[in-house]
């Protein structure tokens, strides 16, 4: 057996332990050098290697290095690691976190490069789906730091377990775990929990959850019942409940107020995000009293609180959130607003039954987009400004071109590095008729 057809066989035998059939193309671990041509987004760089298209993790721009193919599914391109460097960057940096690198930790995507250079890689990412999806070729991207740097940002950490109860992350495109015993990314009151320190037999995923009010919760989901499906037939797995160790409710600041959100319900990791995209919204939206507003896929109510302020007595606010627990949060954090009100359903059905004219909208999706019918019915409307908050920079270039077709452009755009190291990054975009 030949080294290469040997590490093919470690590679296909790591792949079905980790329970993911992922098909054994002819190149499945075969190394090679590449030459780095520019960032992609997934948190990978694309290079070319005999006429197929090689997304390359752990390497950057304008690099050479040796690569070790981890997926190859025979078509046009495959996924790899870079193994060596051959000729570095100039931003590349040491890694920070021992569990970074190929094989490992698939949590983080770009602690190899300089801070600088993270920023610049993400701008990148952003501008190509804005010309490629969204048709727009001439905007200007430039992506801000939030304070604090680096790490120790994370005030939410999400561990999986071993089968064993140990704890740490999955590794990229795999359900293998990688054990750890901290998380640089993790702020102070994560790492004080020190969730790893423990064994935690029967779980399957272990949540911290520490809040700006200095709360500390653990959620441990256990692994799903397995139960003896009937003769010719395939039941999934029933899921649990989560079993939670602190209160249910926790209380967030931001905007100069507080809020209340669920111990496992949705709230930015990072603690300047929330004060951040805020601050952006009121800024692009410039709402002014007495004017109408819709806060779409609102979540606990952030911004129709603000949006709340900001039109006083004589404006409307109408939250819309389909997660029941979101929604009972929300109409918690809106009761001292007489013109806020909350609507638990779905957005688009909602949006089908005319709610009726409105003057500003925000539009803070799941990292899928709004979608057509939804972008379709938002611009039917014609609200004079749309305040898009997008995590996904491809779905929000597809929703971006589809308003351009009913009549709104974009006019103004932020992005945030919300999430130091890895490939994500926030935006807010103005559109208006």
């Amino acid at each position: 057996m030949s080294g290469e057809q040997a590490a093919r066989r470690r590679v296909a035998y790591r792949s079905q332990r980790s329970g993911q059939q992922r098909p054994a193309g002819p190149w499945l671990g075969r190394e090679f050098e590449v030459e780095v041509g520019a960032v992609a987004h997934g948190g990978h760089c694309v290079a070319r290697h005999e006429g197929r298209v090689v997304f390359v993790r752990h390497a950057l721009p304008g690099e050479r290095v040796r690569v070790r193919v981890s997926e190859d599914g025979g078509g046009s391109y495959c996924r790899a690691d870079a193994v060596a460097v051959l000729a570095a960057s100039p931003d590349r940096v040491e890694p920070p976190c021992p569990y970074a690198g190929p094989g490992a930790c698939g949590g983080c995507d770009w602690q190899h490069a300089s801070a600088g250079a993270q920023l610049e890689l993400k701008a990148a990412v952003v501008r190509e789906a804005l010309t490629r999806l969204g048709g727009l070729s001439d905007v200007d991207v430039a992506v801000q730091p939030l304070p604090g740097g680096l790490l120790g940002w994370r005030s939410r950490v999400q561990y999986a377990a071993d089968p064993a109860g140990r704890l740490g992350f999955r590794r990229h495109r795999s359900h293998e775990v990688e054990l750890v015993d901290h998380c640089p990314l993790g702020t102070e009151a994560v790492s004080g929990v020190d969730a790893p320190a423990a064994v935690w037999p029967g779980e399957e995923v272990v949540e911290v959850v520490t809040s700006g009010a200095g709360e500390s919760v653990v959620l441990a989901t256990p692994r799903p019942e397995q139960p003896v499906p009937p003769r010719g037939r395939q039941r999934p797995p029933r899921k649990p409940p989560a079993r939670r160790t602190g209160p249910a409710q926790v209380t967030e600041h931001a905007a100069g107020r507080d809020w209340r959100v669920a111990a496992g319900g949705f709230w930015q990791v990072h603690p300047h995000a929330a004060d951040t995209l805020t601050a952006a919204v009121l800024d692009l939206l410039a709402p002014a009293p007495g004017e109408a507003a819709y806060d779409l896929y609102s979540g606990v109510g952030l911004f129709a609180g603000v949006l709340a302020e900001a039109v006083g007595v004589t404006g409307r606010v109408v939250a819309v959130e389909a997660d029941a627990a979101a929604a009972r949060d929300a109409a918690a954090n809106l009761a001292a607003y007489p013109g806020a009100s909350v609507h638990h359903g779905n957005v688009a059905t909602w949006l089908d039954r005319g709610p009726g004219e409105v003057d500003l909208v925000v539009l803070d999706p799941p990292r899928s987009g709004a979608g057509l019918p939804v972008i379709a019915a938002i611009c039917g409307l014609e609200p004079r400004a749309i305040a898009y908050v997008a995590c996904d920079p491809a779905a929000l270039a597809r929703d971006v071109r589809a308003a351009g077709e009913h009549g709104y452009r974009l006019t103004g755009l932020r992005a945030y590095d919300l999430f130091p190291m890895t490939q994500h990054v926030e935006c807010v975009a103005l559109l208006e008729r």
